[in-house]
């Protein structure tokens, strides 16, 4: 069973060395590794063994692939583990979809390490499907298959002593298992007392100077480089001194990019920035191991034989990948057979009339009664491409027949928020520089508690992309004038239940008819759209129950 060798260059990541030899597999452990002689000294050797790569953080669902699908993938790229935050699922169906989401990965020779969702629902701000309390947590760190306490957004519960925070951080110590943090923009004394609570990471530094500030209390820094939040540039240099603090994630990838390439595309450009190969190595497949005690082996004997032939260490391009001594991916193919599921969803609200959609706009005062017979400013969101962030802008919306409406000319876009889970009144404000110059998008992917969120030019558009939306109970739409397309994802309208490779052909579709067709000039849309709903990352976003201020965690007036 599983037992071969297999000869090339040998990478040992620690040791900072490379030598040619051969690595001996018995029963998908690796029984011996050994040095040889080069057999033609003239030649080149193109293949390089090194332990697989692993995501240190990612959201699975957001990849809207179930993991099995999601691993199908994943290997071509020498994507062998992952640390997996089942924070979505968990928001729409509770312990339920964890549960679902650890079933689902053990179908496949993939090696999923999922956490103990810390903070559902993420604010009391929206409505969510499911809650988990302390309590819950504690049930779930208690199980094997949880390695870690996932990231910790609720940083001001943390810095104010709430209860049931400290019950769950207490509950991880307790197991000993790692907590991982969530903390955008936090630094100083704040940081400090923050990381002191027993948080040991975090993916969310915008800045280097935020990083540096982190690590210096001992904090593990994430370099994200996702389909929206892109960290990368920003973080990459802070390799050079700070590597053994540091990982690669991907937070949230959409299913395209996931096709198109993962961990291995960081190492390429790290080594491309002049980061020492070693230490491009050591963070993409040594530190996460050690951090959160994965169940991988790193190239070493008596180790699993989870490890990766790629055809040099500039590129890496993946050859061949090897999870417990299987072959599961070689040459760009995925050897992986995936068990698509049953259905597990929480979708209740009936299709919208576009009179749910119309913003009705007070009535303007006379001179010398309050607003002097203009219209009031507005605050309206500015989204930045390839951030999670926002900017807080103030806005004169487009005021026709007592209503307000978009102004497509200074892309000056109506967005709203639909509750999936009960027919309740639908949250109306303004976005900008998503660029649409006609039709509407909708997705239920709306972090965290995924409702549906929509952004367009008209009330006709909006209401026939959400209304495409919920006729699936989940999915991603696009509408203008007479063409229309729907994503759907059945699965907690967060995944689709259907082979990922079509996934990712469907997604592909709809994302260029959007950039191509409706005139978005964003990079990633939909996933940019994903997270206009995500209160716990300033400065101004929209839940279903209203505009909502990050600074001040209040909602706008």
């Amino acid at each position: 069973m599983n037992s071969f060798k297999i000869q090339g260059n040998i990478v040992n990541i620690l040791a900072r060395e490379v030598f040619y030899g051969e690595v001996s597999v018995e029963a998908g452990k690796i029984q011996s590794i050994k040095k040889l002689s080069v057999p033609n000294p003239q030649s080149s050797i193109p293949n390089y063994i090194l332990p697989g790569f692993i995501d240190s953080h990612v959201h699975i669902e957001s990849s809207m692939l179930v993991p099995s699908e999601f691993a199908k993938l994943a290997v071509v790229h020498g994507t062998v583990g992952t640390i997996s935050d089942p924070h979505e699922i968990a928001n729409v169906c509770g312990m339920e979809g964890v549960e679902f989401m650890i079933a689902n990965g053990k179908t496949v020779p993939f090696k999923f390490h999922f956490g103990a969702p810390s903070c559902v629902p993420a604010t009391i701000f929206e409505t969510a499907g499911a809650a988990l309390m302390a309590d819950d947590v504690d049930a779930l760190l208690q199980k094997d298959e949880i390695y870690y306490l996932s990231e910790m957004m609720n940083f001001p519960g943390v810095l104010f002593g709430d209860e049931e925070v400290f019950k769950k951080i207490a509950s991880a110590k307790k197991y000993g298992k790692p907590v991982d943090g969530h903390a955008p923009g936090l630094k100083g004394d704040d940081a400090k007392k923050y990381i002191e609570a027993g948080i040991s990471t975090d993916h969310e530094c915008f800045t280097a100077e935020e990083a540096l500030d982190k690590l210096k209390y001992g904090m593990k820094i994430l370099i994200r480089e996702g389909s929206a939040a892109k960290n990368f540039e920003a973080l990459v240099d802070l390799m050079h001194e700070h590597y053994a603090m540091m990982m690669f994630c991907s937070d949230d990838k959409h299913p395209d990019s996931l096709a198109a390439g993962h961990i291995n595309q960081l190492c390429a450009r790290a080594v491309a920035k002049a980061v020492d190969v070693f230490k491009v190595l050591q963070a993409a497949c040594i530190n996460p191991v050690k951090h959160y005690k994965m169940n991988i082996g790193l190239l070493k004997e008596g180790d699993a034989a989870d490890f990766i032939v790629v055809e040099n260490l500039k590129d890496f391009k993946v050859l061949q990948t090897y999870i417990d001594g299987g072959l599961v991916a070689e040459k760009g193919k995925s050897l992986v057979i995936s068990h698509l599921p049953e259905l597990l969803n929480n979708f209740d609200c009936d299709q919208k009339p576009i009179s749910d959609f119309r913003f009705s706009a007070p009535p303007i005062l006379p001179e010398g009664e309050g607003n002097g017979g203009e219209l009031s400013d507005f605050f309206a969101i500015e989204a930045l491409d390839g951030q999670l962030i926002t900017n807080k802008l103030e806005c004169k919306p487009i005021l026709k027949n007592g209503f307000y409406e978009s102004d497509v000319a200074n892309d000056i876009l109506k967005i709203v928020v639909v509750n999936r889970y009960k027919n309740a009144p639908v949250a109306k404000a303004f976005i900008k520089n998503f660029g649409i110059k006609q039709g509407a998008i909708a997705s239920s992917v709306a972090h965290d508690s995924h409702n549906i969120v929509a952004v367009g030019v008209d009330d006709e558009s909006l209401m026939k992309a959400v209304n495409l939306v919920i006729k699936e109970k989940g999915g991603v739409s696009a509408v203008y004038a007479d063409k229309a397309q729907v994503l759907g994802l059945p699965v907690a309208g967060l995944m689709s239940n259907d082979d990922g490779y079509k996934v990712a052909a469907a997604y592909t579709a709809i994302d260029k008819m959007v950039k191509g067709e409706m005139g978005s000039t964003l990079g990633a849309p939909f996933m940019t759209l994903s997270f206009m709903a995500l209160l716990v990352i300033p400065h101004l976003k929209l839940s279903d129950l209203g505009l909502f201020d990050g600074d001040g965690f209040k909602f706008v007036k």
